[in-house]
């Protein structure tokens, strides 16, 4: 067949080598953006310690500003995982205890409302308007036994437990953290 067809082996040549050049560009594209990321929420810490930002707006056009490539849906993924919240009308970050997670949990304190049992292992945890992301994270990090995963909408956590002895030991230590009933 390649006698019969020179131009044919030709291009599947051409074709592997593109093949090897995807993979080789995909494999460094995911290192760069990984580098990419880390520098992004650097600069969105800096930015959120230096001044107020009120808006995901705002915070995009000051990354663009300094040259990152942002969207909104990225800079939301940032501040959810980074375990910043919304506060007062402004972003505000997590206190170095949450971030270590396994620390003083009495800066979100402030933002939890109420605890309460859906069942014998969901529990309900109500927040300020924009908190409950950045407390779920902060339990989450925490990793804590009785805890098998938690849900955060805008202001509620469900936070699931195997059975309602966790439950019981969990919402213990919620009371005992958060000292709300």
């Amino acid at each position: 067949m390649d006698a019969k067809y020179p131009p044919l082996r030709g291009a599947l040549t051409l074709l592997h080598e593109y093949a090897q050049c995807a993979q080789i560009y995909a494999m460094v594209s995911a290192v760069l953006t990984d580098s990419q990321q880390q520098d992004r929420r650097n600069a969105i810490e800096r930015i959120l310690r230096a001044g107020l930002v009120r808006k995901q707006d705002d915070l995009v056009r000051l990354l663009k500003k300094e040259g990152h490539e942002v969207t909104q849906s990225s800079i939301s993924r940032d501040l959810r995982d980074m375990g910043v919240l919304k506060a007062s009308g402004r972003y505000v970050l997590p206190a170095n205890e949450v971030t270590r997670a396994n620390g003083d949990f009495s800066a979100l304190a402030q933002f939890v409302r109420g605890l309460r049992r859906a069942g014998p292992s969901l529990t309900v945890v109500k927040t300020t308007i924009g908190a409950a992301q950045s407390v779920a994270v902060a339990i989450d990090k925490a990793e804590w036994p009785e805890v098998a995963g938690t849900i955060s909408g805008d202001d509620t956590i469900f936070i699931a437990t195997a059975n309602a002895r966790a439950q019981d030991e969990l919402l213990g230590r919620l009371h005992t953290i958060f000292r709300v009933s």
